[in-house]
C-alpha cells in the first residue's frame, strides 16, 4: 500500500479506537451528575451510592480516553504534514481552545470531584461534576467546530499557498459544525444511556441490588428517550445540510446515480458502484428522497453520474454505512419507549426477554457512532477539506514503510488498551454498587455488654 493509503488507513484506525472511548464519556458524566444532584436535593443516600458507582465506570473510561485522543492528534504532524501547513492557520485554532480551555477544566474538577467526596459540601461537590460534564461537551464542541470547517470551510482566503484565517466567527458559527455537533453528542448521550440500561439489566435479571438498579434503569430511560428522539431530529437536519452543500456524499448515502426530480425513496437498494447503478431498487416511496432532503417533494436530487469520476466517493461503504445507522437509530428509540411502558406497567423485572435485548444491546450504539463517522469522513472523500483540497495533497513526504511501522504500533498498543478497558469496565460493572457493610458489634455473653 501506498503512503496516502496507510496514512488514511492508520489515522481511521486511531479515530475508531479512540470513539469507543469519547460517546460513553460524553453521556455518562451527565448522567452521573444528574443522580448526584438527586442525592443533593432528596438527601437519598441511594443516589450517592449511583453517583459512586457510575462514576467509577465513568472515570475509568476517561482515563483510557485521554491517552488515545493524544495519539490523535500527533498525526497531523507526523502523517499529515502537508494538510497542516495549508489549513493549519485555520484548523490548529480550535484545536488549541480545546486543549487549554476545555481539557483543563474537565480534568482539573475531576480531580476535585475523585478527591472531595466529603471534604466538599455537598452541593460544592455537585458542582464539581456538572463543571467536568461542561468541561467534556465543549472538548466536542471545538474538535466538531474544527472537523466542521473540514467538511464545509468558511471563513478563509487563500493567500500565499495556503488557506489562512479571516473570519473566526464565521468557523465558530459554522451551520455544518454544529449540526454535526448536537447529532454527535447526543449520540453519546444514547449510547451512555443504553450503556447503564444493560449493565442494570444484567443485576436486574440476576435480582441483584434491586432498588439500586432499578432508579438507575429509569433515569437512563428518560435519558435514552430525549437522546434518541434528539438524534432523529438531528440527524434529519444534518441530512438536509449534507444534501445542500455536499451533494455528491448525499448522492452516495441514498445511492442515486442519475439527477432527478421528485426522487424516490427505495425500501430495498443494492448499489452496483462497478456499473454506475444499482442492481435493485423496489418498494419506492414516491419523492420522499426529495422531501428529506429540501422538504420539498418535487427537488432536484443530482446525480452521482454528474459528478466526476474521481471526485465521487465510495459509494457501498457509504450507502451501507448510512442505512445501517438509521436503522440501529430507529431500533433504539424503539427500544427505549418499550422499557418505559414495561416500566409503567410495572413489568420490567418480568421481561427477562426484554431485559436479555438491552444487555447485548450495549454494543449496538457504539457500532451506530462509528458508522456515522463512517458516512461524514469517507462519504467526504476524496477531499480532505471539502472542495479545497484533496487527501491525497495532505499526507507527509515520508515512505510508507514509516507509516506502516507506526500502524502497526498504533494497533497493538490501542488493542491492549481496548482490551484493559473493557476489562476493567466488564469487572466493576459486575461487581455491582460498593455498599457499605454495617459494623458489627461483639456482644459479650458472660456479661451481656457491648466490646
Amino acid at each position: 500500500m501506498d503512503v496516502v493509503t496507510l496514512s488514511r488507513l492508520q489515522f481511521a484506525i486511531t479515530i475508531g479506537f479512540h470513539f469507543l472511548f469519547v460517546p460513553l464519556t460524553l453521556g455518562l458524566v451527565i448522567l452521573v451528575a444528574i443522580m448526584e444532584t438527586l442525592y443533593v436535593k432528596t438527601n437519598d443516600i441511594m443516589y450517592k451510592k449511583m453517583a459512586k458507582f457510575w462514576g467509577k465506570l465513568f472515570i475509568i473510561n476517561f482515563a483510557l480516553g485521554v491517552v488515545t485522543g493524544i495519539t490523535m492528534e500527533f498525526q497531523f504532524g507526523t502523517n499529515w504534514s502537508e494538510y497542516s501547513k495549508y489549513v493549519g492557520d485555520i484548523f490548529g485554532a480550535p484545536l488549541a481552545i480545546e486543549a487549554t480551555v476545555a481539557f483543563f477544566l474537565e480534568s482539573t474538577f475531576l480531580g476535585v470531584w475523585i478527591y472531595g467526596w466529603d471534604r466538599l459540601s455537598k452541593k460544592l461537590h455537585a458542582f464539581a461534576i456538572w463543571m467536568v460534564a461542561l468541561g467534556t461537551n465543549l472538548s466536542a464542541v471545538w474538535i466538531i467546530i474544527a472537523n466542521g470547517w473540514m467538511q464545509h470551510p468558511v471563513g478563509y482566503v487563500l493567500r500565499n499557498g495556503r488557506a489562512e484565517l479571516v473570519d473566526f466567527m464565521a468557523v465558530v458559527t459554522n451551520k455544518y459544525a454544529w449540526l454535526m455537533f448536537f447529532h454527535t453528542v447526543l449520540s453519546g448521550y444514547v449510547l451512555s444511556a443504553f450503556f447503564v440500561l444493560g449493565i442494570s439489566a444484567y443485576h436486574l435479571l440476576r435480582h441483584q441490588h434491586l432498588d439500586f438498579f432499578k432508579k438507575s434503569f429509569r433515569i437512563a430511560l428518560i435519558f435514552a428517550i430525549f437522546s434518541s428522539i434528539g438524534v432523529a431530529v438531528l440527524g434529519d437536519l444534518n441530512g438536509s445540510n449534507v444534501a445542500d452543500v455536499q451533494p455528491a456524499k448525499f448522492a452516495a448515502m441514498e445511492s442515486i446515480w442519475e439527477t432527478q426530480q421528485g426522487a424516490p425513496m427505495y425500501l430495498l437498494q443494492i448499489p452496483d458502484e462497478k456499473n454506475e447503478g444499482n442492481r435493485i431498487e423496489t418498494l419506492g416511496i414516491p419523492k420522499l428522497t426529495s422531501f428529506l432532503a429540501f422538504k420539498d417533494p418535487n427537488a432536484t436530487i443530482k446525480g452521482l453520474k454528474d459528478f466526476p469520476l474521481e471526485e465521487r466517493p465510495p459509494v457501498n461503504l457509504t450507502f451501507y454505512a448510512f442505512r445501517i445507522m438509521v436503522g440501529l437509530g430507529v431500533y433504539f428509540i424503539l427500544m427505549s419507549f418499550i422499557g418505559w411502558y414495561l416500566q409503567r406497567k410495572n413489568k420490567l423485572l418480568d421481561s427477562r426477554l426484554y431485559l436479555k435485548m438491552m444487555l447485548y444491546s450495549i454494543p449496538l450504539p457504539y457500532i451506530a457512532i462509528n458508522l456515522g463517522w463512517v458516512v461524514a469522513e469517507v462519504g467526504r472523500q476524496p477531499w480532505i477539506v471539502y472542495g479545497l483540497m484533496k487527501t491525497a495533497d495532505a499526507v507527509s513526504p515520508i515512505p510508507a514503510s514509516n507509516v506502516l511501522t507506526t500502524l502497526i504500533g498504533v494497533v497493538v498498543f490501542y488493542t491492549i488498551l481496548i482490551v484493559a478497558d473493557l476489562y476493567l469496565l466488564v469487572k466493576y460493572a459486575k461487581m455491582g454498587p460498593d455498599f457499605e457493610k454495617p459494623t458489627k458489634i461483639h456482644i459479650d455473653q458472660s456479661t451481656g455488654f457491648q466490646a
